[in-house]
């Protein structure tokens, strides 16, 4: 077919031409993609995913475009797509998701599965029972489709109401709709049809016109029936009155019907055809013109559990256009429509008759009613007004919305700990984004935890967090500034300033974030953290303690047989890592007896390092082994909020020689746990790991030491007083 195409295309255009639309075709290719590359980098708050097109508007318009004016109208960002054009990225840069008539299908499965695994909600809105084949069994109108369109319209019915029972809650129109629904879902909120702001203003203009006509024309010489049926699964619901109108329409020649929509004209009422005008289906932004031009509008449903949990639109859209309704005692009428005061019920064929023709013969009857309709409809059913319903359950519907605001991917120790703590949220039923701020990344992984990466650019958070945590000084300022976050914390993991040398404009800007005048809560995994904090910036930090997994670690007991291997860690171009001062330490020790091995995230060995191993950027997964492999660590950092390295060759068994620093001598004991030396003692340093390899006692006693730090450092242990901080149980 695609060779046909082109040929057709250059037998027509020619090279050149075809050239020219291939030309334009990358244009637009590469243009989608790049929004789509912007776009999946902002996040909102709600993406509704419609079932319903172009080829049925009405529903899309009233449960997705007017919800999402409700939500707009209470402070929350919204989108729509159409099911079909749904893509995987999008399930990133929302909070929640409103699934509007949408059947089973695998890209959807797969989506809802994602958002279930981030706590996402899921949400299902139907505003017909739809859900079920033993309901829409009981439309007349499906007898008389072909055997093949009524297997795939029960099939579509059957994926939609699959579909439905994988979410966590619907929104729905009705009571009697909410009832049948609660059998599927846990939770069901009725959130009634309203008109949006448009469908106001458009009646309001309509309203302007009608009451000059009116006061020009006086009192009404004709009287018009409307029926605006829409759909053809209505030709029953008119077909219940047919004997109703025939007799009106007889005996008043007085009176005119107009039926708009898809419906042929019942065979019973072509007597009457003079006295009948149809239309075909009308775009809804002329349908208040429409229904001003008739003076009753019928509302006629057969009394089917389908019909039953069907709305009140026709009430709420004439009533906008002071036009009186006559509708059907049942369900959602009865709920909202009082009988005689703003709108008539009729509960059969005997009221029907006798109704309308106190309505056709009562001018000022009807006018009455309308007026009283609108007064009601206009305050109490249009979107912006009937908005703090559904944003109140929302809110309450909402798992605490979390985001980490990390530099860029790139996973050091402390970033490490960030996503410890994100972990933890997403176990404890919070969603968790991750935002950066630079690299490219969609995703971050660990695990069974998938985090979708977002920008940190205050344009780009358009949807509202619950909470955001800055984990390094340059993610504080966004933090602070956004107007999209409810509760803001730094989690403080270093004394920053001291990365950067006397004379950088960092170490200014570093400082400036110790004390910020915006609400702040500030955290830190470091008690030296917390009282350099509060003394010299006056800043209270609440301590929440580092922790280790020590299953992560295999424990392995050192026997010190043959070549000793010690590991030393750490970033050489640091200087606060004080990694030459390791290899200095190395110099001094017998190199028959020890094998060195050098385990870097970013510097390269320095050309005098004598290193028998380089390990360079080893993935965090693959560490364990590492340290399972040395036998002691030697660590000579001299700035630490808190030094993982030791506490990890701890659990893997292994023994440490460390210089002391304000972050380690938090969990590091001399001599109970590991072996401590003055920075630039030299031969010290020599002597300690001598001693580890020559007393037995000693080793001995480090090792329970060693277990017993693991066992209080374990993150079973300290993960309820990190949940309890973040969401405060």
């Amino acid at each position: 077919m695609l060779t046909a195409k082109l040929k057709k295309a250059v037998a027509e255009e020619g090279i050149g031409g075809l050239a020219g639309r291939t030309k334009g075709y990358l244009a637009r290719a590469k243009k989608e993609k790049e929004f789509q590359r912007e776009k999946s980098r902002v996040y909102r708050d709600i993406l509704f995913i419609s079932g319903c097109n172009e080829q049925l508007p009405h529903p899309h318009r009233y449960r997705v475009v007017h919800q999402m004016e409700q939500l707009e109208a209470g402070g929350y960002t919204c989108d729509t797509v159409y099911f079909q054009e749904l893509k995987p990225w999008m399930v990133r840069c929302y909070g929640a998701f409103v699934i509007f008539r949408c059947p089973m299908t695998d890209t959807l499965r797969e989506f809802a599965t994602m958002a279930k695994q981030m706590n996402k909600p899921l949400w299902y809105d139907v505003d017909d029972l739809v859900i079920d084949t033993k309901y829409t069994d009981q439309i007349p109108f499906l007898d008389r489709m072909q055997p093949e369109e009524r297997q795939a319209y029960d099939q579509n019915v059957r994926n939609m109401g699959e579909l439905l029972s994988l979410c966590d809650a619907a929104v729905t129109t009705t009571a009697a709709l909410a009832e049948e629904l609660k059998q599927y879902v846990p939770e069901v909120l009725i959130n009634r049809n309203c008109a949006s702001d448009e469908m106001l203003l458009l009646s309001e203009a309509v309203l302007k016109e009608k009451q000059k006509k009116n006061e020009a024309d006086g009192t009404a010489k004709k009287v018009r029936l409307g029926y605006f049926s829409g759909s053809a699964t209505h030709l029953d619901d008119i077909e219940m009155i047919v004997p109703v109108l025939k007799q009106l329409l007889g005996k008043n020649p007085n009176l005119e019907l107009l039926i708009v929509g898809i419906l042929e004209l019942p065979v019973e009422l072509k007597l009457f055809a003079s006295q009948i005008q149809m239309e075909g289906f009308v775009d809804y932004q002329k349908l208040p013109e429409r229904i001003a031009s008739v003076d009753i509008n019928l509302a006629p449903l057969t009394d089917t559990i389908f019909n039953r949990a069907k709305s009140e639109n026709k009430w709420v859209e004439a009533a906008l256009v002071q036009t009186v309704t006559a509708a059907s005692n049942l369900g959602a009428f009865a709920e909202m429509v009082q009988d005689g005061e703003d709108g008539v019920l009729c509960r059969d064929e005997a009221e029907w008759l006798e109704k309308l023709q106190w309505l056709i013969d009562d001018e000022p009857a009807r006018k009455a009613i309308a007026g009283r309709a609108y007064g009601r409809c206009s305050r109490e059913c249009v979107t912006i007004f009937h908005a703090t319903g559904i944003c109140e359950w929302v809110e309450r519907h909402w798992n605490l919305r979390c985001a980490f605001v990390l530099p860029a991917m790139e996973i050091s120790g402390g970033i490490r700990v960030a996503l410890l703590h994100a972990e933890m949220l997403v176990k404890a039923g919070a969603q968790v984004s991750l935002f950066t701020l630079e690299g490219e990344a969609e995703w971050y992984h660990e695990g069974d935890f998938h985090f979708p990466v977002l920008s940190a650019e205050r344009e780009k958070l358009q949807g509202t967090l619950d909470l955001a945590v800055a984990t390094m000084w340059n993610t504080a300022e966004f933090v602070e500034q956004s107007s999209k976050i409810r509760k803001k914390k730094y989690l403080v993991q270093n004394f920053e300033v001291g990365f950067y040398p006397p004379g950088s404009p960092y170490r200014i800007a570093t400082s400036a974030t110790y004390r910020m005048r915006s609400p702040m809560e500030y955290v830190t995994i470091s008690k030296w953290c917390q009282n350099w904090l509060r003394e010299e910036y006056h800043t209270e930090a609440v301590y929440l303690p580092n922790g280790i997994d020590p299953s992560f670690y295999p424990k392995r007991g050192r026997d010190l047989q043959g070549k000793i291997r010690i590991l030393i860690e750490g970033d050489c171009s640091a200087e606060h890592k004080n990694v030459d001062e390791s290899f200095r330490i190395v110099e001094q020790l017998d190199l028959e007896k020890f094998e060195i091995w050098y385990m870097s995230y970013n510097g390269n060995p320095k050309s005098w390092y004598r290193v028998d191993r380089f390990l360079h950027r080893v993935p965090y997964e693959k560490t364990p082994e590492v340290y399972a492999a040395c036998d002691i660590l030697l660590k000579t950092s001299l700035l630490e909020s808190f030094s993982y390295p030791p506490l990890e060759m701890m659990a893997s068994g292994g023994y440490v020689v460390a210089v002391p620093n304000g972050g380690n001598l938090e969990y590091l004991k001399d001599g109970e746990n590991c072996i401590l030396y003055p920075q630039g003692n030299l031969a010290e340093a020599k002597a300690a790991i001598e001693r580890i390899l020559t007393d037995a006692e000693l080793r001995k006693k480090l090792d329970t030491g060693a277990e017993e730090t693991v066992k209080e450092r374990n993150w079973k242990r300290i993960e309820p007083q990190i949940l309890e901080q973040y969401l405060g149980k």
